[in-house]
């Protein structure tokens, strides 16, 4: 072929190439993302009479919609490590810190990828089905999943090596740079942001003894697989922190799952619609989670006043007709629901998962929700002692000693005020600490506690006696009068 001939078929080629990329751009930009899922489906159908390739679909959820894929997240990881940098269209989620970018591959996009010198294509898609909707808000179910294509003589390769090793090689980047999550839930969903609390059992205003008691039941549990595989019992202890406001139920939790590195996945049982929905986001819930249900006696209906059921359908109704007019949903969530979410057949779906729940009125708890083998261990979390006030003076103060303390000492033997109390007067005022006006300052603070409680008490005797010497005086009209009517 003469120079002339190349140059000819070099331009024409580069023209049908200029156009098909015209109309390639034109589809990606302006044809609806469901109307182009419809013609690529259709036209792979096509194609595929033809076509040499093979592809293999990895869902994002699992058939049920229930549990996420292990296997979509593997796979979402060691492209996001190895691959993303090709993709025209990347999604950057904010890394530890707010200082570094994890960049993955954003909708729609493909990458390529190559395994003993066979190359083969990785696509992100996502399909909006508005049939469906989640939680209150009515948003559209989203499906993802991922589509691996290669040439149909690799197969063998593909499917016996090439994937696990992606399954691999996730895993173990998933393990080096796991960040913990700290999850709530809308509707039967889950979102999460990055579990950054600073608080350790070092720092939790509690005696030794009983930190050291609650760590080692920790450790424990978290290795005892075996163990509770040989006994038959599903993987999984429920805690009870119950206190008055202010004692460090939240902190403890936050110790909890610092001591474990576990993820924690705060539920608010207000925002589910129903015990389905409830099930639901139980199974979604993985090993080594701590599940939370803060102040469960303001949750919903759970306290024990089962009973009084038919006194308080009336009212019930009423304020559901109220809701229902205003166009609002409300929780159809049970005591029952509950109880199979803690210890029924559903919640032996994954392993290695705590239950917490967190109240300031233990005795407003139904006895049902709270007994062993749902709440295994009751930890109360009370005033604050003189133990715990030297964690307090040592976290905010760095002192572990103060001719004050003997003062302190004897005060709190005396006075009950929270941890939270005692921690907001030694904070530190200024940008200068001086640890002696923060003591004086506690001093006086539990002093003036000390006069309030005494003047309150004599307030009460008062009412007492003016009370108990009323009744004499009813008494002896009633004597007199019954004396008069027998002389008559």
């Amino acid at each position: 072929m003469t120079g002339k001939n190349m140059g000819v078929a070099l331009g024409n080629l580069g023209s049908v190439m200029a156009a098909f990329m015209f109309i390639w751009a034109v589809f990606q930009q302006y044809f609806p993302i469901d109307l182009r899922h419809h013609i690529e489906t259709y036209s792979c159908k096509l194609v595929s009479r033809f076509c040499p390739y093979i592809q293999i679909i990895v869902h994002e959820y699992s058939r049920d919609n229930f549990t996420r894929n292990e296997v979509y997240t593997s796979i979402e990881t060691y492209l996001s490590s190895n691959s993303a940098v090709q993709a025209r269209r990347l999604r950057a989620d904010t890394a530890r810190n707010s200082q570094l970018l994890n960049l993955t591959i954003d909708d729609h996009q493909e990458v390529e990828d190559e395994f003993e010198g066979v190359k083969l294509w990785w696509s992100s898609t996502i399909v909006t089905d508005g049939a469906q909707t989640a939680g209150f808000h009515g948003r559209p179910y989203e499906k993802r999943y991922y589509r691996l294509t290669f040439h149909k003589k690799h197969r063998d390769l593909i499917t016996k090596k090439y994937l696990h090793h992606v399954l691999k090689e996730g895993k173990a980047i998933n393990s080096r740079t796991r960040q913990r999550k700290l999850y709530t839930n809308h509707g039967s969903m889950w979102s999460s942001v990055v579990f950054d609390h600073p608080a350790t059992f070092d720092t939790l205003a509690m005696e030794a003894e009983k930190k050291r008691e609650i760590k080692e039941d920790l450790t424990s549990f978290s290795r005892a697989k075996d163990f509770y595989a040989r006994i038959g019992k599903a993987w999984k202890r429920g805690y009870l922190l119950y206190g008055p406001p202010g004692t460090g139920k939240s902190t403890m939790i936050a110790a909890m799952a610092n001591q474990l590195h576990y993820d924690v996945y705060d539920l608010e049982l207000t925002a589910v619609r129903d015990n389905t929905e409830l099930r639901r986001l139980l199974i979604q819930v993985p090993s080594k989670s701590i599940i939370v249900l803060e102040d469960i006696d303001c949750s919903l209906d759970l306290t024990g006043q089962r009973k009084k059921k038919k006194e308080k359908e009336t009212a019930e109704e009423d304020e559901k007709d109220q809701k229902q007019a205003k166009g609002e949903e409300f929780s159809k969530v049970t005591l029952s629901g509950l109880l199979n979410f803690i210890d029924g057949l559903w919640s032996a779906s994954n392993g290695e998962r705590l239950v917490v729940f967190t109240t300031n009125y233990i005795e407003k708890l139904d006895p049902a929700l709270i007994r062993r083998g749902r709440m295994d261990k009751h930890i109360e979390l009370s005033y604050c002692s003189f133990e715990s006030f030297k964690v307090l003076a040592m976290n905010y103060l760095q002192l572990d000693a103060h001719h004050l303390f003997d003062k302190i000492e004897r005060r709190l033997g005396e006075i009950r005020m929270t941890p939270a109390d005692v921690a907001e007067y030694l904070m530190p005022k200024t940008i200068k600490v001086d640890a002696e006006k923060s003591l004086k300052s506690l001093i006086q603070a539990l002093e003036m506690t000390q006069k309030e409680a005494a003047s309150k008490a004599k307030e009460e005797e008062d009412g007492e006696e003016t009370s108990s010497s009323s009744a004499g005086e009813e008494d002896k009209e009633e004597t007199s009068s019954s004396a008069g009517e027998e002389d008559w």
